[in-house]
């Protein structure tokens, strides 16, 4: 009886397994590397936001927020999460 029980429910571990490595597991890993690059955003920075825009980073605010340079005298504050990529990064201050 316990046999036949487990044969049932392998088929079902097994979906969640796969499922897991190869849905689950690499949507996190963006997560996390996305998390990484809006962490490490500094001034000078040129970003695309989620929603085309390009710009400079001319200043970062505070922990969820930068300051971005779309044109010259052009700044609009956006929030960090919405930076979809960094194009060219700037050396740090040393």
């Amino acid at each position: 009886m316990d046999g036949s029980a487990l044969a049932q429910f392998l088929p079902l571990i097994l979906i969640f397994a796969i499922m897991y490595f190869l849905l689950i597991r690499p949507q996190q890993k963006k997560v996390k590397e996305h998390q990484a690059m809006v962490a490490a955003l500094r001034r000078g920075d040129q970003v695309v936001t989620q929603g085309g825009l390009i710009g400079k980073v001319s200043k970062v605010k505070d922990d969820n927020e930068i300051e971005v340079e779309l044109a010259e005298n052009v700044k609009v504050r956006v929030v960090k999460s919405t930076i979809a990529t960094v194009t060219s990064k700037t050396e740090p201050a040393k």
